[in-house]
């Protein structure tokens, strides 16, 4: 008696693409942080998907918006650039890797804070002592 094989097809599913397109279209509002040049303008084109038109953004460091999602996942995910060594294999050859990511851009969701709770001015020093009495910094 013959035994048969039968193979499972992995059927992937399809992306919703009308469905992703309307969720990174919801508005969020966050707090635009600029790393790289703190107190600095930076100004970007985005278009995500193919019905989009190409929208331009000028956004100011420390200032509140209300960006699509995409766009602040966007400046959250791709505003990094690499920084590479050379480091060598298990043979002893030199190869490049990524060893660190520097942080360019980010936005600082304010979805669950109370926006008087955010603090634009100088709120002053604060020190914290620990139990043992040394003082932290």
């Amino acid at each position: 008696m013959a035994v048969e094989k039968v193979k499972a097809t992995e059927t992937k599913a399809k992306p919703n693409y009308k469905y992703m397109r309307d969720k990174n279209r919801e508005m969020v509002k966050g707090i635009f942080r600029y790393y790289e040049v703190p107190g600095g303008v930076m100004s970007f084109v985005f278009k995500e998907f193919r019905e989009d038109a190409v929208e331009k953004y000028t956004l100011y460091d420390g200032l509140i918006y209300s960006l699509p999602l995409g766009v602040a996942k966007h400046l959250n995910k791709n505003g990094w650039y690499p920084i590479h060594a050379f480091m060598q294999d298990e043979n002893g050859a030199p190869h490049q890797k990524i060893t660190r990511k520097v942080r360019r851009v980010g936005f600082q969701s304010l979805e669950f804070v109370d926006l008087e709770d955010v603090s634009t001015g100088d709120a002053g020093l604060i020190t914290v002592e620990n139990v043992h009495g040394g003082l932290i910094v």
